[in-house]
């Protein structure tokens, strides 16, 4: 299986790069190919609306690292989210990535598994609970299969993670696909 990994932290070495890298340890122990792709670090433009994808040509107006994305995303058999909570939500940067799906229309849409691991301060898991609602929503739209849901909280400074239950959780995920 090929697994492509979105990323949405600006702390490189934060919570939630650390247990998507878990997650990928467990998913190439269980033979699988994994692709990580950092849109915290990548120049994606948020959409603007133009319709420029949906008026013939099929492709966005931007010319970005969603590029790089959309290429991954069409070789990959799953799609894992990881990004910390910020204000309820997912962070700006993985969302920007995300609402460029609206120029893929229905190239996303064949059978794929999708996860999500989220990292928040917050010690009440359900402060996740619109990031989580979103993702299962997106996985629904397209018609991908629900690989799980990993909410981890309590994770204030970077390295919290790992000395955490949810690096073995992570690394369990991982190794589910």
């Amino acid at each position: 299986m090929n697994i492509l990994i979105l990323t949405g932290s600006p702390r490189p070495n934060g919570n939630s790069n650390f247990l998507a890298e878990r997650f990928a340890e467990g998913a190439k122990a269980a033979g699988h190919t994994v692709t990580h792709l950092d849109t915290a670090h990548l120049d994606v433009h948020p959409c603007i609306a133009c319709e420029h994808c949906h008026n013939g040509s099929g492709t966005c107006t931007f010319h970005d690292g969603f590029t790089d994305i959309r290429r991954a995303i069409a070789k990959a058999d799953a799609i894992v989210f990881a990004g910390p909570i910020y204000y309820f939500g997912l962070p700006a940067q993985l969302i920007a990535a995300i609402d460029r799906f609206y120029a893929c229309g229905d190239d996303l849409k064949f059978p794929k598994k999708a996860a999500l691991i989220v990292t928040l301060a917050d010690t009440n898991p359900d402060t996740a609970a619109a990031a989580v609602l979103q993702f299962r929503k997106i996985a629904a739209y397209e018609g991908w299969a629900d690989g799980g849901v990993l909410v981890a909280p309590g994770l204030w400074s970077a390295g919290d993670a790992k000395n955490s239950p949810y690096a073995d959780q992570a690394y369990a995920l991982g190794k589910s696909f």
